[in-house]
This record gives structure tokens, sequence and C-alpha cells, in this order.
């Protein structure tokens, strides 16, 4: 039986079966499983299964190094949604991601109540510092990828001050993420933003924590993105134990 050696949210079950279809050819049998997005405590049995030892050995360190990995990511989610509960912000990701474990790892951040953020560059465009500094300003590089776009596809523009605001809004920009501001910045960004006619989303990034998130929710912001969500979120303990 694989059993958590601390409270979190449980993520990975799946994953972690397959695991050991694969090392037992199919021939495991689960006979008790909790589910992702289950609360776990203490020894609490997560996986139960009957089959070859060997089978079990060969995949017991991989199984574990997923259910780990994935209930530290849903976990540390989970604690930030919580912190925010009663605001209308969400939790996103990043593409802040352990290679090849994306799909994975922004799995396990729906898992803990989060919302994922673009998956790759073709998701989504964001235009950051440096496509600024390239195109010589906000308005230029909104200006040239209008030209290249649909015009059924958003852009979101990265500012970091206010006068870069003032740009993206004039430009046309869709979606807004605020970057590393301080709080009475991003009061007035957002009260800027809230003013214009049309409707512009409203990002947050840089420099969240626990202990600012719900400082940074209270400005009214749409979402709310934390790249330590995948890069630092720290590991949940579990063990396999023969019965």
């Amino acid at each position: 039986q694989i059993v958590a050696k601390e409270e979190g949210l449980l993520a990975g079950v799946e994953v972690a079966k397959e695991v050991f279809r694969l090392t037992s050819s199919g021939r495991v049998k689960f006979t008790h499983s909790l589910e992702d997005g289950d609360l776990i405590g203490e020894d609490r049995p997560v996986l139960i299964m009957e089959g070859s030892v060997l089978a079990i050995l060969r995949g017991e360190r991989v199984a574990l190094n997923f259910l780990s990995r994935l209930s530290g990511i849903a976990t540390l989610t989970r604690k930030y949604v919580d912190l925010v509960k009663g605001l209308e912000v969400r939790i996103m990701d990043t593409r802040k991601t352990s290679p090849n474990l994306r799909a994975l790892e922004k799995y396990a951040v729906k898992t803990g109540g989060g919302l994922n953020h673009r998956f790759g560059l073709d998701d989504g465009v964001l235009i950051k510092d440096n496509h600024i500094k390239i195109c010589g300003g906000v308005g230029e590089a909104v200006r040239r990828t209008r030209q290249m776009l649909s015009p059924l596809l958003k852009i979101e523009v990265e500012v970091e001050n206010l006068a870069q605001l003032e740009e993206a809004i004039d430009a046309g920009a869709d979606i807004v993420m605020l970057d590393n501001m301080e709080k009475g910045k991003m009061q007035e960004a957002v009260r800027r933003i809230r003013s214009q006619e049309r409707h512009i989303l409203i990002e947050a990034s840089g420099g969240i924590s626990l202990e600012n998130v719900r400082d940074t929710a209270e400005t009214g912001v749409d979402f709310i993105s934390v790249g330590g969500l995948t890069h630092s979120a720290m590991s949940l303990n579990f063990a396999l134990e023969m019965m």
C-alpha cells in the first residue's frame, strides 16, 4: 500500500496507477484507491494493490515521485485559493514548469482549484518586457502584433508602471498584466482600467506569496498568477509499505 506521511491535497493517483500497470504489464490489481482532490492525512492509505512484488518495487520510486510532486502543487494551490475566498479573483499558474511535466503540473494546479494560464506560446499572445524593448514601446508592440493576428484573438500586455499602463490602454490591449506593482500603484492601475468604457481584464503577477495574495486580491484584479505554484511547491511525503 501507498500511504501519505503528511496532510495535504492528493493529486497524481491515476499517474501512479499507470506506472504500476506499465511495470506489471497490466497485471497489478488495485483494491483501494483515493481520488485526486481528496484530503489526506498522516498514515492514510492512498492506494492498495496486489501483484508481483518485483513489478511493484520496480515502479515504487517513480510512482511516489509523481504523487509527491503533484500533490505538493495541488496542496500549495489550494492554500492560495483558500486565502482569496469570497473575492472575485482566480489563482492562475504560469509556464514556469518542470521540463516534460507541464501538462501534469498544470493538472495538479486545477486539482487544487487553480486556473491554467498558457500551456505554450501558441495558447495566447502575451507582450512582455523584451517584446516592448525590441519594438520601442508598448504601443508599437501592440500595433505590430495586431497586424499579424486575427482580430478574434486577444492581446495581453505586461506593464511595470502607470505610464506603460496608459500606453497599453490606448493601444487597445484586451488584458493587462500588472507586474511587480506595489499595492498602492496596483490600486490606482485597477481604478484607471475600470474607468474605461470597454472591458479590460486585469492580471496581477510577480512577487505574489501566501503572505500578500489576499492584499493583492483586494485591489480588484481578475486574476493572480503565481509562478511558485509549480516552481517552488514542496513535495508531499508518501511511502510504499508491504502488507
